[in-house]
């Protein structure tokens, strides 16, 4: 697991912004003048050359800093830090990676705000001013080396509820990033409005799509798990004016004692009314947020519904809807839905238990949530041999 936050552990109060400061990191000496003046230099070792805009250290501030340079000692949590990697520093002192060129794994989280309540949400939302959060995102946009090929996520809070800025935030990663994949992580109640649906799809963005939960083909059911009276009725009208656009959707299911009941219902009601979709998630819990606080409405082993996961993977694929399963350990799926599985859960927050270290395939598992490994996981684990 990797550290993303935390605190400098030395930093020149007299240079400290008035907010958050974002540095575009580089370690390659030999880099142009002309462009060091909008990177920061990460030190590791050798000669330091002159002209960056700041300098981070791993352990302490260098001897031989050029003079007049200002230098910020961030500590070894942060030593997996690279070229063209984004950091952020603020007068508080905390330090946090906004972006790691060499990972699959970047998101983006522009509001903290949402209309949903979700019984197991990993990121409780707070009803907060924190507009702040999406002029960031466009600001970090524009520092990302455009030749970018990997992919970003938009996440929340709910994206949606920036309103225009959301939609000029899409615009800009189409201007600014046009080699980058996104996905955007939305309950899609916002795209129920077919002008905001319209707006979006105006963009036209060359790769997005848009992941939407849908929890069950229950109204009430669903409603219940996202907390929001309404919301199953504006989230499929959401989908039905994003596929009338031509957009593309991907819908999410997050699988726990509250929804694997009607798992293959809810695989029945998106083939016979959403067919149409772009692609199904069938995920496991995330043990973070307000899922410990829920977690006797929550938690079921894996190993018992694991059938039931079987069988609406099984469906999905009949239908041909692309269907994928996520943050599940291997040896608790059936080797039917091997052909779905997916390494999914972010490098910075994947672990493994204990009794995963002599398994032959761990190198094919996506093991689990380090919030998993604290906090209980389950006891069914068959590592193979």
């Amino acid at each position: 697991m990797l550290t993303l936050s935390g605190r400098v552990v030395q930093m020149s109060q007299a240079v400290a912004p008035a907010r958050r400061q974002l540095f575009l990191l580089a370690t390659n000496p030999c880099l142009p003048a002309v462009l060091r003046s909008n990177r920061a230099f990460l030190v590791t070792e050798g000669v330091i050359p002159a002209g960056f805009s700041h300098y981070f250290s791993f352990d302490s501030i260098p001897d031989n800093l050029p003079d007049g340079a200002v230098c910020t000692v961030i500590g070894q949590d942060f030593n997996y830090l690279a070229e063209n990697d984004i950091v952020a520093v603020g007068a508080d002192g905390r330090i946090r990676s906004l972006y790691r060129a060499n990972s699959p794994h970047n998101a983006i989280l522009i509001t903290e705000r949402c209309n949903n309540y979700c019984l197991m949400c990993s990121q409780p939302p707070k009803d907060v001013s924190d507009e702040w959060l999406i002029d960031e995102a466009m600001e970090l946009i524009r520092l990302v080396p455009r030749h970018t090929a990997t992919s970003m996520c938009i996440t929340g809070g709910e994206p949606t509820i920036c309103g225009d800025s959301f939609i000029k935030l899409v615009g800009d990663f189409k201007r600014y990033l046009p080699h980058t994949s996104l996905h955007i992580l939305s309950n899609g109640r916002s795209f129920a409005d077919r002008e905001f649906a319209r707006k979006y799809s105006a963009v036209s963005h060359p790769d997005v799509m848009v992941g939407i939960p849908v929890y069950s083909s229950d109204p009430t059911r669903h409603d219940y798990v996202v907390q929001a009276k309404g919301a199953f009725d504006e989230t499929i009208q959401g989908i039905l004016n994003l596929k009338e656009f031509g957009q593309r959707v991907e819908v999410r299911v997050v699988v726990h004692k509250q929804t694997c009941e009607g798992l293959s219902a809810l695989a029945e009601f998106i083939t016979r009314n959403l067919l149409f979709v772009d692609q199904v998630v069938l995920m496991g819990l995330e043990m973070t947020g307000f899922t410990r606080a829920n977690l006797d409405s929550l938690w079921i082993d894996p190993v018992e519904y694991k059938d039931i996961l079987s069988d609406a993977v099984q469906v999905l694929s009949s239908y041909n809807i692309p269907v994928s399963v996520y943050n599940h350990p291997l040896c608790l799926v059936n080797p039917d839905v091997e052909k779905a599985y997916v390494r999914s859960i972010s490098d910075w927050k994947n672990e493994y238990a204990p009794e995963c270290m002599g398994c032959a395939r761990k190198h094919e598992c996506g093991g689990f949530f380090s919030s998993g490994i604290q906090h209980g996981y389950s006891q069914s684990l068959k590592p193979f041999s």
